[in-house]
């Protein structure tokens, strides 16, 4: 698929704009020294080039969504509001709030310890410095490319690995921030191969954002042991939703066939677990009803042959363990429903991109969240029902991000993290605290006043005197705390005599 460059490199052939937006072969030295002088920039020359890059992100709409995979399900107006609205979101958040989220923290005299008294301390937050963010394939842009603006913004130096496929979009990716103003060197893009990635944490890097499976994570948490190399990892999820008694049926089932639709059901974040709660014989059924007329309507999707043999495995171990398949397996791929599915069968315990959904009965909420608690995963989960029954549900569940009444759109905000919990990977992106992470904190105090008696060797008679220091201050009465202070100071004119 060919590459479109708004602006000044328009008229360049793909192969020059390729080359162009590469790293060329440079010593460490050299990045290091790229990398410092980007990052010795005020921050607000820094956000100026994301902010132009914002702009020429809008008018590149076309081509980006040109640069898409042809083995992603989606069409262009799905491209435009799950990757590039919540990217241009993404890159104004950092705009208006990256300069104070990443500016020094003076410390005040309020919770510093008295005998600290002339000490002023303050927290920096300062780069990395190389970063290397680790693509997906469902979201070529926008999971990505937000990591990458955070590192540059906190003042990194980044290599985007794409995930399979998604080079195109990289590159072109890299050539708007380029002409956005983006110094040269500062961002270099790799081929799609998992030996791309090796070959870049082996020349060294500071931090490395994955997001994929967990299967993958774990064979690049190995890597990283070697050198201690910090690491984020947003892996996959088998995610969960809680129907309550009070929940609109009709909602739900608009949600979970959204879930399921969303990107030929290749998301993260997808339902696969249903937990319904309480439901009479009257409504379990009419659940089901509704649920699989919502789904017959979903166009099936051509799955890669390790996702069909998957599927298939988890099929026919649901068969075999009792539980009832509502759906086919075919080549083009329509949504299955799975119902009386236990926790023990492997389509509750499995991260896969495909159109499948399995249903568990729950008498009450604490049995529901046992039957969740079974599985490894924690990335999100949504709640139907009560917002209050719904508050005080979630606050009992394991999980990086709780919907309530809601199903993977309130993820995009820019304004919040995202991770997950256990198998889900940890750590998080996006957010304040996604940006964060891009950061090592650097605390610099400062003593002022000529008193050295801190450096003195200590001598028994000291004893006493921290003792006194110990009682006055956080023993439990105020009448101990007083005796305290009485042999902090018998003591210090006991030392002062001495001396």
């Amino acid at each position: 698929m060919p590459i479109q460059v708004r602006g000044k490199h328009s008229n360049l052939p793909h192969d020059k704009v390729t080359a162009m937006i590469q790293t060329r072969m440079q010593t460490r030295d050299e990045l290091a020294s790229i990398q410092q002088a980007w990052a010795s920039l005020p921050i607000a020359e820094r956000l100026a080039v994301l902010k132009r890059a914002r702009h020429i992100f809008a008018k590149s709409t076309s081509d980006l969504c040109d640069a898409v995979s042809p083995d992603l399900t989606r069409n262009a107006a799905d491209t435009r509001v799950a990757e590039i609205l919540p990217l241009l979101e993404a890159c104004r958040f950092l705009e208006r709030e990256a300069a104070k989220i990443l500016g020094p923290k003076r410390l005040g005299r309020r919770g510093r310890p008295f005998w600290l008294a002339g000490v002023s301390s303050e927290v920096h937050r300062v780069p990395m410095g190389r970063i290397l963010v680790i693509a997906p394939s469902n979201y070529p842009l926008f999971l990505p490319s937000v990591q990458v603006l955070q590192a540059l913004a906190a003042g990194n130096s980044v290599v985007w690995k794409p995930g399979r496929g998604g080079r195109a979009m990289a590159l072109l990716f890299a050539a708007i921030m380029r002409e956005a103003g983006l110094p040269a060197g500062l961002l270099a893009v790799t081929d799609e191969s998992v030996a791309a990635a090796q070959q870049t944490i082996a020349a060294g890097v500071d931090k490395v954002f994955f997001t994929g499976s967990a299967a993958v994570g774990r064979e690049l948490l190995r890597q990283l042991a070697d050198t201690l190399t910090p690491c984020v990892a947003e892996l996959s999820g088998c995610d969960a939703v809680f129907i309550l008694p009070s929940a609109d049926l009709s909602r739900v089932v608009q949600a979970l066939a959204f879930g399921m639709r969303l990107n030929g059901s290749a998301t993260c974040m997808a339902p696969r677990r249903v937990f319904l709660i309480d439901a009479d014989d009257e409504r379990r059924p009419h659940f089901v009803g509704m649920l699989l007329t919502a789904l017959d309507w979903i166009q099936g999707v051509t799955l890669p042959e390790h996702v069909q043999r998957e599927l298939h495995i988890l099929i026919d171990d649901a068969v075999r363990a009792g539980a009832q398949v509502h759906g086919e397996l075919n080549a083009e791929q329509r949504p299955i429903l799975v119902t009386g599915v236990t926790p023990a069968m492997l389509v509750t315990q499995t991260d896969i991109f495909a159109p499948i959904l399995a249903t568990m009965d729950a008498r009450d909420a604490q049995e529901a969240i046992a039957l969740y608690e079974a599985c490894p995963y924690a990335l999100t989960a949504s709640i139907f029902g009560n917002e209050r029954e719904g508050r005080a549900l979630a606050a009992k569940i394991t999980a990086g991000t709780v919907a309530i009444n809601d199903l993977i759109v309130p993820t995009v905000d820019p304004r919040v993290p995202f991770g997950g919990r256990r198998d889900s990977g940890f750590g998080v992106t996006r957010g304040t605290e996604g940006l964060l992470e891009m950061t090592a904190a650097k605390t610099i105090s400062v003593r002022r006043g000529r008193s050295t008696r801190h450096f003195d060797a200590t001598i028994p008679a000291h004893e006493e005197l921290f003792d006194g220091v110990i009682n006055m201050s956080h023993r439990a009465r105020w009448s101990e705390r007083l005796a305290g202070l009485r042999q902090m100071l018998r003591a210090a004119r006991k030392l002062s005599r001495k001396q």
